[in-house]
């Protein structure tokens, strides 16, 4: 399918990925119509990370929670593609309280795609998940049809809305796609997440906690990248498919502690074993092969657009300084 998607429904679009998202489409496709950025406004998201977009009148912000089927059956009817990011995140937060993970990941997936089953079924659905749900790859790379082997129960409920939404397309015959990411980095990243807290830690000189002995491996695309992949699949990917997406930047992460510490000119003394966390996948690594055959392939060098991270932190502790109160 080949399709200029023109009225677009981005839930969690006041957060990492999906903000940038929306500001990736906005620059990037003259014939947007309408972004409507719909979400619940939780610690990992906010108003001021859309700041920027809302200015323009094409993107409408909506506060609303997917877990409340009224409010999104009403969003609903102004679009024509739901591009849907909402979900909790954290691998940390889901072993401390994983009922919030069930709750929006799992729970709030299946009421975008029964609410577009019984009223919309005319919208196209990209539901985003994560290179995580494969867990931990030990040799090669994960390919769409591998099987799922969730380590935590944020990667089990990214899993279990996989299957949802997947389910609804085999038996409702809904227009849904599946994005599988690996760990993104860039912009508007909360600093609870591993390269913005380690950039936010060292550039005010304090302690930045590395898990274990810091070899655990990851592949670490540019949000923008991953923007461009995801906006691919939208229109021209296959309906009912999944796309695994990934920029084969496999680094341990070690290497990326003091590759930061370099940019920020820091001790690389800060950098502080702590106890590893409870089930922690060793590495992981997914075939992109399937989405780079739709015409999309990564644009960022990843040391250069690791250096332009740092130095939009540097340069925005507005932003996050409050975010590590």
């Amino acid at each position: 399918m080949t399709q200029p998607f023109t009225r677009l429904l981005v839930t969690g679009g006041a957060g990492f990925i999906g903000s940038n998202f929306a500001r990736w489409v906005i620059a990037n496709n003259s014939d947007i119509e309408a972004i409507i950025i719909y979400d619940a406004l939780t610690y990992a998201g906010g108003q001021d990370t859309i700041a920027d977009l809302i200015t323009d009148n094409r993107v409408v912000f909506i506060h609303g929670d997917i877990c409340d089927r009224k409010a999104l059956a009403a969003v609903l009817d102004g679009c024509d593609a739901v591009i849907h990011f909402a979900a909790e995140s954290h691998v940390d937060r889901s072993i401390d309280s994983p009922a919030a993970f069930i709750r929006t990941n799992v729970e709030g997936t299946h009421n975008i795609c029964d609410l577009v089953q019984r009223i919309a079924q005319d919208k196209r659905i990209v539901h985003v998940s994560t290179d995580e749900v494969y867990g931990s790859i030990k040799d090669g790379s994960a390919t769409e049809s591998a099987p799922l082997r969730p380590s935590s129960p944020y990667s089990a409920s990214k899993a279990a809305s996989d299957l949802i939404a997947l389910s609804y397309s085999h038996t409702f015959d809904l227009d849904i796609l599946v994005t599988r990411t690996t760990n993104n980095f860039g912009p508007y990243q909360h600093p609870e997440k591993f390269m913005p807290l380690f950039i936010t830690n060292l550039l005010d000189g304090i302690a930045a906690p590395l898990y274990g002995d810091g070899t655990n491996i990851r592949d670490w695309c540019h949000v923008d990248d991953n923007c461009a992949a995801i906006h691919q699949v939208l229109t021209h990917g296959t309906s009912g498919d999944i796309y695994n997406i990934g920029a084969d930047n496999e680094h341990a992460n070690i290497d990326i502690a003091h590759l930061i510490a370099n940019l920020c000119d820091a001790d690389p003394a800060l950098i502080t074993p702590v106890e590893d966390r409870p089930g922690h996948d060793y590495r992981y690594s997914v075939d992109s092969s399937k989405v780079q055959e739709l015409g999309w392939a990564p644009q960022h060098d990843f040391h250069s657009a690791l250096a332009e991270t740092v130095s939009w932190y540097r340069e925005n502790r507005s932003w996050w300084q409050p975010r590590k109160q």
